[in-house]
């Protein structure tokens, strides 16, 4: 929590005159029974009149002050909470979005929308209330403290034996509390986890029939939340009834010890009932304060993990000092790369090598598993090489920035991502000074032109989230139009074509052949026939380079290609 306040620099001044006025109501507080008691002792026992409008003014102006700073403290701790929330989703979700994908798998990314929400919030609700009843609450309960002895000296044993057993019963309650509140984020965590999972495979689910055992991992997730959370406030739920005993038990003694003292005359009535408000005073601060000891655990479990991710380190880092990009051309080569996912016991690449040209296409095929889309992704350095070497125009990927790196790649993922916008948002998503002459040419190229122009407002057409708006083929060639209109000297299409038909897929690629005649094309291919007229095919087996060839060479003398061929076509169309 400490780490976060750093982040309230830009609000001191807010800060400052919050306090200043939490100061003022409590000086308003604190005066209110002293003059009362005057108006009884003073005022009415002697029959001044002047003296009771006089302290009757007086109270009513402090009251109204009071009032007036207890809204304007609100107003500003309202705005500097909310602000300093603002900040901390903001800056997490930046430091999230500048890591690589290893640094979003470290962390899960239910864990993360956890984090950037759930978290935020409960760290947003401590500020406000360490602004009203924090800052409020030691000032009111000491203030009172001092007043009550300085009015009744004889009647503050009582305090001394009420205060510090709710002082007592306040610490058993936070050590108890504390542990669990990061156990119940933890919770909250699967329980997300479980839901996006529900609502990213809602098909799969109903597909196959698997909505009751769906339900049951929902229900099991919140059943585990809810016994949690229930065990919390069980702890929590002493605190207040006890309080409340300890607050009447108090009244029910200083009324019947200062009745009696009155009978003797020893204590005067105006100074009892100022004692009485003084003590009711110092218990509702102490109230506050149980309520900051119930919030403070939890926020501090959320700040822990909000300081978590801003002090994580991203394994993919740019170097201190970049590589000049060079002049653009688009040469890519591996040099003897290995590379395996953390945690993995084997290589996902083994000591693959090949280079791709400009001009050229190189199409990497391969069996689920070869890994054809590690290797694209080296390329994009979402995952660094393990030992070997990655190359873009001669210099390692690794020595440039990221963002020069990328600026010079069009990516067409294996699963295509729309965005909620139009159709031509989602086209100018990686080239956003694209015209709309660019806009229809890239939707051209990528065989998309004539169902969006059948949509609804043509390229203004607006898509769903994730684009469920339209078919898994055009999806994909939405996303090609994407990487097409960035005019990249690399392009990578990770088996972007495998949802359009044959005819569709021909008619691509050749739209390709002239719009990237100058570029450099990998593309990852399940199907023979998509990558059978590049101009070189790597072909992939178990992490290793099994043969580089043309389609004729590769058939005549690989039987990993051949096999591949084989199982695909038939013996004349393989021929």
């Amino acid at each position: 929590m400490l780490k976060l306040a750093e982040r309230l620099k830009p609000y001191t001044a807010s800060i400052v005159f919050a306090l200043l006025l939490v100061l003022a109501r409590v000086l308003a507080d604190l005066s209110l029974p002293t003059l009362m008691a005057r108006i009884v002792d003073e005022g009415i026992a002697a029959g001044d009149i002047g003296l009771i409008w006089r302290t009757g003014a007086w109270m009513l102006l402090l009251a109204l002050g009071g009032i007036a700073a207890m809204f304007a403290s609100g107003y500003l701790a309202s705005r500097t909470a909310i602000g300093f929330g603002r900040d901390i989703r903001s800056e997490t979700f930046r430091k999230i979005t500048a890591w690589s994908l290893e640094g979003i798998d470290r962390f899960g990314a239910s864990s993360l929308v956890t984090r950037v929400t759930n978290d935020a919030t409960q760290v947003q609700q401590l500020v406000f209330m360490m602004l009203r009843m924090m800052a409020m609450a030691p000032l009111m309960a000491i203030g009172g403290l001092a007043m009550a002895i300085s009015k009744e000296p004889r009647l503050s044993w009582i305090l001394g034996v009420s205060i510090p057993a709710l002082v007592l019963v306040i610490m058993l309650v936070a050590k108890k509390g504390l542990p669990l509140y990061g156990l119940v984020q933890k919770k909250l965590d699967a329980l997300n986890r479980v839901l996006r999972e529900k609502l990213a495979g809602a098909r799969v689910i109903r597909a196959f029939d698997r909505g009751a055992s769906e339900e049951a991992r929902f229900d099991a997730a919140n059943a585990d939340l809810t016994a949690l959370t229930l065990k919390v406030q069980r702890i929590i739920a002493v605190l207040f009834p006890f309080v409340m005993l300890v607050s009447n038990l108090s009244v029910i003694a200083i009324v019947w010890f200062g009745g009696r003292a009155i009978n003797t005359g020893s204590v005067k009535i105006g100074s009892l009932m100022a004692f009485i408000q003084y003590t009711m005073q110092i218990m509702h601060s102490v109230v506050m304060l149980s309520m900051i000891f119930i919030m403070a655990p939890r926020a501090a479990a959320s700040a822990s993990r909000i300081v978590e991710v801003l002090e994580a380190d991203d394994p993919i880092r740019d170097p201190a000092r970049p590589a000049d990009p060079p002049a653009r051309s688009g040469r890519v080569e591996f040099r003897n790369v290995c590379f395996s996912y953390p945690g993995a016991e084997e290589n996902a690449l083994e000591d693959v090598s090949f280079s791709a040209e400009p001009g050229t296409v190189t199409a990497i095929i391969g069996s689920t598993g070869s890994g054809k889309t590690t290797a694209l992704s080296l390329v994009e350095r979402f995952h660094d090489v393990r030992s070997g070497a990655v190359l873009v125009d001669g210099v390692d990927v690794r020595e440039y920035a990221q963002k020069d790196l990328r600026a010079r790649i069009g990516y067409a993922p294996q699963k295509a991502v729309l965005f909620s916008g139009s159709v031509a948002d989602n086209v100018r998503f990686g080239a956003p000074g694209a015209d709309a002459e660019a806009v229809r040419k890239a939707l051209a190229v990528a065989q998309a032109e004539d169902f969006v122009e059948a949509m609804d407002g043509g390229v203004e057409a607006v898509m769903s989230q994730g684009g469920g708006t339209v078919s898994g083929g055009q999806r994909q060639r939405l996303a090609v139009a994407r990487a097409v209109a960035r005019n990249p000297s690399i392009y990578l299409f990770d088996d972007t074509f495998s949802a359009l038909d044959a005819l569709t897929d021909s008619r691509l690629r050749a739209a390709l052949r002239t719009e990237t005649a100058g570029a450099t094309v990998i593309m990852v291919a399940q199907r023979v026939g998509t990558v059978r007229d590049a101009d070189r095919i790597v072909v992939l087996d178990e992490g290793r380079v099994a043969g580089i060839g043309s389609h004729e060479e590769l058939l005549s003398s690989n039987a990993v290609y051949r096999e591949i061929v084989q199982s695909q076509l038939s013996g004349e169309e393989s021929a």
